[in-house]
């Protein structure tokens, strides 16, 4: 359940990201951080990791905030146009297999293997979570 303290700033990130629509319109984290909770930065890596929280929060409700890692213009945006999700999720994709590919030569098996081995867990989860009573 989120605090209504927690509620609040998610709407200020939300607000303050409608005004940067497109990947060439992002805002730095710093800036960001500073709007959202309304507080000079002194350490971007410590002191802006709730922002990250929060925007990690709202991206697992479907809220499709990109990201880039541009020197020059990098930072948070949503995207203009449906071709820059499609980008922004292509580049998540990539980056996922990517650490499942690690992941499944440190197990030794190949990737399709330890997918289909990932599959299962998740099917066998599912139907143990539905065959679980109910906690009264």
């Amino acid at each position: 359940m989120k605090t209504m303290d927690t509620h609040n700033k998610e709407t200020r990130l939300l607000t303050e990201l409608t005004k940067h629509i497109g990947e060439s319109n992002a805002i730095g984290m710093g800036e960001l951080y500073e709007i959202v909770f309304e507080k000079p930065w002194k350490n971007k890596i410590n002191d802006t990791r709730m922002l990250r929280t929060l925007v990690t929060s709202l991206r697992a409700e479907g809220i499709a905030i990109c990201s880039s890692s541009d020197a020059g213009n990098g930072g948070y945006y949503l995207a203009s146009a449906g071709s820059e999700i499609n980008d922004y999720l292509r580049r998540l994709e990539r980056r996922a297999l990517k650490i499942l590919a690690r992941v499944s030569k440190i197990k030794m098996i190949t990737l399709p293997e330890y997918l289909g081995q990932m599959r299962l867990h998740m099917l066998e989860t599912k139907d143990s979570d539905r065959e679980a009573p109910d906690a009264a």
